[in-house]
C-alpha cells in the first residue's frame, strides 16, 4: 500500500506540474516562441545529462547507441516531441490556454484510434461512444466557430504519434529523451545564438527571463522523472485516470486565471469532449479495479 500510495503521490505531482507549465511558459512571453522551444530542448539535455550522471546509466545510454534501430526511432520521436512542445508554447503565448486543456482531453481518445488503425486493437462499446462524443465536439468547434480548433488538434495528434513512436522503441524515459534532445541541440543552439548576436533577445540580457529560460530545463524534466517513479509503482489504468489532472488545470487556469473567452460555442465543444472522458474513465475502471 505505501508502494502505491507513493506512486499515487508522484502521479499528482508529475500531472499537476504540466497543468501549470502555462503558467511558467507565461513568465516567458516576451521571448520569441521558437526560441523558448529552443531553450527548452538544450536546458533540458543539459539536466537530463546531470540526471543520467548521477544515476550512473551510461550503459543504457550506450545501448541505446549501438541499436541503429532505436536511434532511428529516437530522432523521429525527438522531432514528433519537439513540434509539441513548440505548439504548446506557441498556444499557451498567444492566449489558448482553454484549446490546449481541450487538446489533452482529447488525447486518450486519439490513441484509441491509433490503437484501432495502427495497432489493430479492438474498441469495447463505451469507447466508441467516447470517441463519439470527442468526433462530434471537433465538429461542432467546425459549424460554430467556423474553423478547427488547430492548436488542439495539433498537440492531440503530435503527442499521440509521439507516444506510438516511443512504444516501439527500447528505451527508458530519461535516456531515451536524453537523446531526442540531444537530436535537436545543435538546430537549437544555432538558432539561440542567432537571437542573440542578431536578433536583440531579452535572454542573456535580462537576469529573470535568463533565470527563468534556464530552469525550462528542470520544468520539462523534472515531471517526466515524476511520471517514472508513479509508471514503476501503479497500474496504466490508474494512470489513464489520473492523467486528466493535468487539462483540467489548465482550463482553470485558462478560464478563471487568464481570463481567456468561454463562449456558449466552447461550452458545447468541451461538453462534448467531457462526456467522451468521462465513458473513457468509467470505460477503464473494471480494469483499474482487477
Amino acid at each position: 500500500m505505501d508502494r502505491k500510495f507513493n506512486g499515487a503521490l508522484f502521479g499528482l505531482a508529475a500531472f499537476a506540474a504540466w497543468g501549470l507549465l502555462p503558467a511558467y511558459w507565461k513568465q516567458l512571453q516576451a521571448v520569441n516562441p521558437f526560441e523558448i522551444l529552443c531553450h527548452r530542448i538544450v536546458w533540458s539535455c543539459i539536466f537530463l545529462l546531470g540526471i543520467i550522471s548521477y544515476q550512473k546509466r551510461w550503459d543504457e545510454l550506450k545501448t541505446i547507441l549501438r541499436n541503429p534501430s532505436a536511434l532511428k526511432g529516437l530522432v523521429l520521436s525527438g522531432i514528433l516531441i519537439g513540434f509539441n512542445w513548440f505548439i504548446y508554447i506557441w498556444a499557451v503565448n498567444s492566449g489558448r490556454v482553454v484549446e490546449t486543456s481541450l487538446g489533452y482531453y482529447m488525447n486518450p481518445m486519439l490513441n484509441v484510434i491509433m490503437g484501432f488503425f495502427l495497432l489493430g486493437e479492438r474498441f469495447s462499446r463505451l469507447q466508441w461512444v467516447a470517441v463519439f462524443f470527442a468526433t462530434a465536439g471537433v465538429t461542432y468547434s467546425l459549424a460554430g466557430y467556423g474553423a478547427l480548433p488547430v492548436f488542439a488538434l495539433g498537440l492531440a495528434f503530435s503527442f499521440g504519434l509521439y507516444g506510438f513512436s516511443r512504444k516501439k522503441i527500447n528505451a527508458a524515459p530519461i535516456p531515451g529523451l536524453f537523446i531526442e534532445t540531444l537530436v535537436l541541440i545543435i538546430p537549437a543552439l544555432a538558432y539561440i545564438g542567432y537571437r542573440t548576436l542578431a536578433a536583440g533577445s531579452p535572454v542573456f540580457r535580462d537576469t529573470g527571463i535568463t533565470l527563468w529560460s534556464i530552469g525550462s530545463g528542470v520544468a520539462t524534466s523534472l515531471p517526466l522523472l515524476w511520471f517514472a517513479a508513479a509508471a514503476k509503482r501503479l497500474n496504466l489504468s490508474t494512470l489513464g485516470i489520473i492523467q486528466y489532472l493535468a487539462p483540467s488545470i489548465a482550463f482553470i487556469l485558462g478560464v478563471f486565471v487568464y481570463k481567456e473567452p468561454f463562449t456558449r460555442h466552447s461550452l458545447i465543444t468541451f461538453g462534448f469532449i467531457w462526456l467522451g472522458v468521462l465513458l473513457y474513465i468509467w470505460e477503464s475502471l473494471p480494469r483499474h479495479r482487477r
